[in-house]
């Protein structure tokens, strides 16, 4: 896998890749420093540190990034995913997740029924939780039933979350709640 640290106007995000398409995605971090060690980790990974190196399908999800930095309404789903390795449940899940539009949020629960899950609210978090493309599978739009913004295991946690869902104008009536966050 090759890896490849970038700016932009939310800070400074990663890419992971490998000849199968993207792998790994790094929330954007306030500085450099502070999003190279998140990459740097990622199994077996190479750094990349041109842009003008990265292949086409690359490019386009580091310009999708940028836009969507810039609060642009984009989509990812042209984006080639690397979902190897991932059973049918989760590559289900991220189907359903990525299928949510710029700005439009939904249940844990109506997500695992859109992915043909029903009942299986809980399973569907906890596979949202081990997303290893946050963003690019937006899996900050899932939002908990009642109007709770949920969890979030990115880096920063709820907080994260919310400030993902502000910044794509999407209105939600819960509190961000403290919440551990984990490295992907």
């Amino acid at each position: 896998m090759n890896h490849l640290v970038f700016a932009t106007s939310l800070g400074f995000a990663a890419l992971g890749w490998n000849d199968r398409g993207l792998a790994r995605f790094a929330l954007p971090e306030e500085t450099h420093a502070q999003a190279a060690p998140t990459a740097a980790r990622w199994s077996g990974s190479k750094t990349v540190a041109d842009e003008t190196d990265v292949p086409r399908g690359v490019a386009k999800a580091l310009e999708l990034v940028r836009r969507y930095a810039n609060a642009e309404a984009v989509s990812f789903s042209e984006v080639a995913l690397d979902l190897d390795g991932m059973d049918a449940f989760r590559r289900a899940i991220y189907a359903a997740a990525g299928r949510l539009g710029y700005g439009v949020t939904t249940t844990y629960g109506a997500l695992a029924e859109d992915a043909g899950f029903s009942g299986m609210a809980r399973e569907a978090g906890q596979a949202l939780g081990s997303n290893p493309i946050p963003l690019i599978i937006p899996c900050h739009r899932i939002v908990a039933a009642g109007g709770k913004i949920g969890g979030f295991s990115a880096p920063g946690g709820t907080r994260t979350k919310q400030k993902l869902l502000i910044h794509e104008g999407a209105l939600f009536t819960g509190k961000a709640e403290e919440q551990r966050s984990l490295d992907f």
